[in-house]
């Protein structure tokens, strides 16, 4: 394995691309602390010298190593906060406690080993998600180093954000960020719940069985608390799998860990379990129900084919592994991390000398490194798995070279019909020009004053409503279609997946 004998580096066992998750082993002077340990395969950190372990959160990608390491390496000692230690069912966590506020001029934190001083900041994201800033006092300096694991900066139902007034003008040496959602904007976190109730309300007005496909822990409860919140009184039962009734008792073990609100909310009312009011929340069904609104995690879901009215909808990170199911889908979107301003926002607001990216797609992270207004101000790093970044620290700021130009300059041509957008060929030099380019088609839309273009997919064209004129003779306007099947017996497409303007010699007219 790759060594230094800097006081500050970071060798990035995996970086969270892809399907790894995320393993740093940072050196802070004379201290080798490991960032999160989400591999499964943890031969590679049995050779290495290691002080102590930090996990940032209780997700798989952050975590899913730690119980493998500490059977292999009972010594090493585990660091958390309380919420995660009871999110991952581990008690062999060293808690340590929340220090909110730099400007009070409160001391370093907790000492973990002499001169290493470490304090935790609510992180949002996840209960007991949490940031945190390492402070080395050496013989000859300090050193200090920010760790945000996957930070959100909007409150969610579960969590309040991480906050900028606590870390403002900390000035670290180092600040290891996530950059899951590259330079992307998203809408306000309380806009994008509402626009899930209103996509999930005109979905029951047409008497769809809703499958709501959500990560088990932490979006589950979010959308389940949604649901209860902003449904409240609508005669719906929602039914959850075992996982997610699971991983719902934990989060109540977690309560004094939640906000005010939540803790005052649970005075009165169950979080997640309440009969007294609708809609219900009941435990997964033994047989398979229909027109009614159901919450799940991945589960076996090949007897919905069978049934009428079925629609899944499922997160980005799912739409892929949903394609096979033979259902109609839609997908739906809750930010869970910072989005590209919040992210700016966070390093212009601490002010760190090297900034090192992590966690997101090679493309994404580019993207962030890419931006005009950090590379000209930062030192930034984007390491790939394997790879060691070594940190020299000096008064004089040594700017890092600009990136490769992403940007592209190209011409518009309005005729009387339509208007065309010429780009120029490099453009598909991007690998990202494959997905975007799939079947040729874009959509466009405003936001403020920008036309944003988006590529749509073969899986997005099929469920796309394709209109057709009502004297047509085929199966859009078939009273034998049914969720973009034929249900005619006499008819050769019978159980097949038509199009709205497929045809057949059984066609039986759907107009009265």
């Amino acid at each position: 394995m790759i060594a230094s004998n800097a006081d500050l580096s970071c060798l990035a066992l995996a970086t969270g691309q892809g399907d790894e998750g995320v393993c740093l082993l940072a050196q802070i002077g004379a201290y080798r602390i490991l960032l999160d340990c989400g591999i499964t395969d943890i031969s590679n950190l049995l050779e290495l010298e290691i002080d102590g372990v930090w996990c940032s959160h209780a997700h798989r990608h952050h975590s899913q190593g730690l119980i493998a390491l500490h059977t292999a390496r009972p010594q090493l000692p585990l660091y958390g906060s309380s919420a995660t230690t009871i999110l991952l069912g581990l008690d062999n966590f060293i808690i340590l406690p929340w220090q909110n506020s730099l400007a009070e001029g409160s001391p370093l934190g907790t000492e973990l080993y002499p001169g290493l001083y470490a304090r935790i900041f609510p992180a949002g994201h996840l209960p007991g998600a949490a940031a945190i800033l390492f402070t080395y006092q050496g013989s000859d300096r300090s050193y200090t180093l920010l760790y945000t694991g996957d930070f959100f900066i909007s409150n969610t139902r579960l969590t309040e954000g991480l906050s900028l007034n606590d870390l403002r003008g900390c000035r670290p040496d180092v600040l290891i960020v996530e950059g899951s959602y590259g330079t992307a904007r998203y809408a306000h976190r309380r806009q994008q719940e509402n626009g899930l109730v209103q996509q999930i309300n005109a979905l029951l007005t047409e008497k769809n069985t809703i499958y709501l496909l959500a990560p088990e822990l932490g979006q589950a409860q979010e959308i389940l608390m949604l649901l209860r919140g902003q449904m409240a009184g609508q005669r719906i039962e929602i039914w959850v799998d075992e996982s997610i009734q699971n991983t719902c008792d934990r989060f109540i073990q977690c309560l004094p860990e939640l906000p005010n609100n939540i803790q005052n909310f649970s005075r009165d009312r169950s979080l997640f379990w309440d009969d007294r009011g609708w809609p219900r929340v009941n435990p997964w069904p033994q047989t398979p129900k229909s027109g009614i609104f159901l919450i799940t995690d991945l589960i076996a879901l090949e007897h919905l084919q069978s049934l009428e009215s079925v629609l899944l909808l499922v997160p980005p990170q799912y739409l892929e592994s949903s394609t096979n199911l033979g259902l109609k889908t839609q997908k739906y979107f809750l930010s869970e991390h910072s989005d590209g301003a919040g992210t700016a926002q966070l390093i212009h607001n601490i002010r760190p000398q090297h900034v090192i990216f992590v966690h997101g797609s090679a493309t994404y992270l580019a993207d962030l490194t890419g931006l005009e207004e950090l590379h000209s101000r930062y030192q930034l790093h984007l390491p790939s798995a394997g790879s060691l970044v070594e940190l020299p620290i000096g008064d004089t700021f040594l700017h890092a070279p600009p990136p490769t130009e992403s940007t592209y300059e190209g011409e518009l041509a309005a005729g009387s019909q339509l208007i065309h957008i010429s780009l120029p060929a490099t453009v598909a030099d991007d690998p990202r020009w494959q997905n975007f380019a799939d079947t040729g088609l874009v959509e466009a839309r405003w936001q403020g004053g920008e036309l944003i273009l988006r590529g749509v997919s073969a899986r997005q064209l099929l469920n796309y409503p394709e209109k057709v004129a009502e004297n047509l003779h085929c199966c859009g306007n078939c009273r034998y279609l049914r969720g973009q099947r034929c249900f005619n017996e006499e008819s050769p497409l019978h159980g097949f997946k038509v199009t709205a303007t497929g045809v057949c010699r059984s066609f039986a007219t759907n107009l009265l």
